[in-house]
């Protein structure tokens, strides 16, 4: 059959699909949060990203927030890596005569009729309100988005009904921010100096009410030093060159659009040093509809030209027109959008997916080798790239979007240089990669207040098991050669080097390891570091062979030797060395779910398996406070793979109280606190989907079904779209079979 789109010209069908596309996406809630005046008080931002740069969300839709640009850190003397707010692109302020917009507090008798909508499904911000100050009212609508298809650019257009008729003001700024301060010295503070120097600024690290973060006065952001900066009144224009401290040079330009047919009265530039901006007067009139167009460029070193290249980008930008930028936007992000999680029974979680994804994708790159920060493109733990990269984000995005969690295996093989310096550091072989590593040169940037954790060594394991990962899903064996094998070689090298012999038991341990479970530092054999460094070194024996390398035989002596505690008594994994008392107070009770989870997923028998989770739970109530999400999500899996589906369900149910923050699903650390934007807390949510709920593995022999699938009695089915395996596509759907059980079945795309 002939399609009716065939005949008609091919921007024409583009266009209609789009509408059609929108349409659709308009019609699934699942793909929209909106915040309404009944949030003013506790409006977390969100923020809008494209993987290479952002800016957070605001209530107005207009107000200077500030941006990051991906692994663009500030150097300072003193302190550690930090992530370097770019200058803010995003702010348009209005003075209908009374009052500037940005100014004016936020109150509902202010902003009337209003509402600010999130549509995930195209990753764009629309606010809508009457702004009703000094007896003049305007219908304000705002629309921004960070480009997904044209990566340095960005947009956004405000559009004025005034209900009067008279001269107005509007300004179109770059925000030079100033350096934070105070500023500690945190690369050499200890944590009773840091503390102690928290408290004399004024500050505390307490938990906040929302949406104040509560690490702010640690948690802050780096400085970007504008060298040069200019505009011209005539062209609409601005422009600016600078550098992170000490680190990366940037460059952002902004094209200004007026509406056509316009009554300017004046434009100015305005050049200081805080501020770059064309101030424009106009005059409006009364009822009519005039729409503001801010079109941005930004680009950094190694990505990007200058000033004067992203200047010819926005003004390019502007002459394609606000419209066609946001459709090809769109395009790209409903591209995305076809390898999804889709869940029919439960319109909470099926929001929830949606809302993890989005914040996901909005934070990856593709065809790079720069991991994702573990508060994504925001100063949360500084910018920093920890394990939650390869064990919690990696396995998340692996199967639904291979090529954008390749970069967070790329940025290992790149970084081998500084964790070999750092063995040789600390007296060992091969690598030993940072506990915090800077996202830009990899180099370990830890704060000198948690030194501890350089004992936190499973990191390095972890990192050998994506590799090992990535692998089995793509089968891309030049890959693994090339890239894979030299870092999996020189994990296993490290743990060779790392392990102690115990002659008296024949059998190898680790000693000195902090473990997961954070406040258990300095112990030995902890349980998870063993299984994971015993994992790591069964993947360097076959890795060796895939690639035609020799494999060291002491690999395998270790790894079948490897003392991991156990409870013979209660016939359950002990958390560590049993002379190591279990009695601290923690976020997680226990690591022994850890051993559940799926990048590692030690092997035991069932009986174990359900002891392990008990004691876990027991744990939990004794010894837990304010659990860490992480907890929460792993609990899902565990209960999936002893195929209780209620628990499963339960815990799913679980991670919507709480951890999410109004109005648009952004996830925090733990219920209490506000340390927001985590990414394996919103990365473990989706694994309780891809490997919990459906019981798949990623092994030496496919994507296997290692434990029978699971699904809540009240849903219908659970579905994997667009799931890439070696080559293939598949969908993967979980649902009720007439025996009652879930079933689990896989159609070829």
């Amino acid at each position: 059959m002939t399609s009716p789109l065939r005949h008609l010209p091919r921007l024409v069908a583009l266009g209609l699909l789009l509408v059609a596309a929108r349409v659709s996406a308009a019609t699934d809630p699942s793909f929209v949060l909106t915040g309404t005046s009944e949030q003013f008080g506790s409006y977390f931002p969100s923020y809008l990203a494209n993987g290479y740069f952002s800016t957070l969300t605001s209530v107005r839709g207009t107000e200077p927030t500030m941006g990051y640009m991906v692994a663009t850190m500030d150097y300072a003397k003193d302190d550690i890596a930090r992530p370097a707010a770019m200058p803010g692109w995003n702010e348009i302020d209005y003075n209908p005569g009374g009052g500037w917009l940005n100014s004016t507090r936020v109150a509902k008798e202010i902003f009337t009729d209003y509402s600010q909508t999130l549509d995930m499904y195209g990753a764009t911000l629309s606010t809508k309100y009457r702004f009703v100050y000094a007896n003049k009212s305007t219908d304000v609508q705002v629309t921004t988005f960070v480009s997904q298809d044209a990566g340095h650019l960005a947009a956004t257009r405000l559009t004025l009904t005034p209900q009067f008729d008279g001269s107005v003001q509007l300004t179109f700024p770059i925000r030079l921010w100033s350096e934070h301060q105070p500023r500690f010295p945190i690369g050499k503070m200890t944590g009773d100096e840091m503390i102690a120097a928290v408290i004399a600024s004024g500050q505390n690290l307490d938990n906040k009410p929302v949406p104040t973060p509560d690490r702010a006065a640690v948690w802050y952001p780096g400085v970007v030093r504008v060298a040069s900066n200019g505009g011209d009144t005539k062209t609409l224009t601005l422009w600016l060159d600078g550098r992170a401290e000490q680190g990366v040079a940037v460059a952002q330009a902004v094209a200004v659009e007026l509406p056509k047919g316009l009554e300017v009265e004046d434009v100015q530039l305005e050049q200081g040093p805080y501020k770059l901006s064309l101030n424009l007067k106009a005059k409006l009139h009364k009822g009519q509809s005039y729409s503001f167009t801010k079109y941005i460029a930004a680009s950094r070193e190694g990505w990007g030209g200058n000033a004067q290249a992203d200047l010819v980008l926005a003004t390019q930008a502007r002459k394609t027109g606000f419209d066609s930028l946001l459709a090809r936007h769109q395009a790209a992000w409903h591209a995305l959008w076809k390898s999804d999680i889709r869940i029919d029974g439960d319109a909470k979680v099926q929001q929830a997916v949606h809302s993890d994804l989005y914040y996901l994708l909005s934070n990856t790159t593709v065809g790079t080798s720069w991991p994702m920060g573990a508060c994504a493109l925001t100063p949360g733990y500084a910018g920093h790239a920890f394990w939650d990269s390869d064990s919690w984000v990696f396995p998340a995005l692996l199967l639904l979007h291979p090529e954008r969690a390749k970069p967070i295996v790329m940025f290992r093989h790149r970084t081998i240089g500084p964790a070999q310096e750092r063995a040789q550091q600390y007296g060992v072989k091969g690598t030993m990669y940072p506990w915090e590593s800077d996202p830009e040169t990899g180099k370990d940037y830890t704060p000198h207040f948690a030194y501890g954790v350089f004992r936190e060594v499973h990191v390095n394991a972890d990192i050998a098991i994506a590799q090992w990962q990535y692998y089995n899903a793509t089968g891309d064996e030049a890959w693994l050669k090339q890239y894979g094998w030299p870092v999996i070689e020189q994990v296993a090298t490290f743990w060779a080097s790392r392990v102690s012999y115990d002659k008296a038991n024949d059998r190898y341990e680790i000693h000195h390891v902090t473990s997961p479970d954070e406040a258990y530092d300095d112990v030995p054999n902890d349980s998870f570091t063993n299984a994971v460094a015993q994992k790591a070194l069964r993947i360097a024996v076959k890795a060796a062979k895939k690639v035609g390398a020799q494999a060291d035989p002491q690999w395998s002596v270790i790894a079948d030797k490897m003392y991991i505690p156990f409870d013979e008594k209660n016939q359950r994994h002990l958390d560590f060395d049993a002379s190591v008392p279990h009695d601290k107070i923690t976020w997680m009770g226990s690591s022994l779910a850890w051993l559940m989870y799926p990048n590692l997923d030690l092997p035991m028998t069932p009986q174990i398996r359900r002891n392990d989770f008990d004691f876990q739970l027991h744990e939990l109530k004794e010894h837990g406070d304010d659990p860490n999400e992480m907890m929460m999500v792993m609990l899902a899996v565990g209960s999936a793979e002893l195929g209780d589906a209620q628990g499963a369900n339960d815990w799913i149910q679980r991670n919507l109280v709480g951890f999410l923050k109004p109005p648009f699903n952004v996830r925090t650390e733990t219920v209490a606190n506000n340390a927001g934007y985590i990414l394996a807390t919103s990365a473990g949510f989706v694994q309780s989907f891809v490997y919990g709920l459906s019981g798949l593995r990623i092994d030496d022999d496919g994507l296997t079904e290692a434990y029978a699938p699971t699904l809540p009695s009240a849903w219908k089915s659970m579905q994997l779209k667009g799931v890439h395996f070696r080559g293939k596509q598949y969908d993967i759907t979980v649902e009720h079979g007439a025996d009652g059980k879930a079933h689990l079945t896989r159609k070829t795309l």
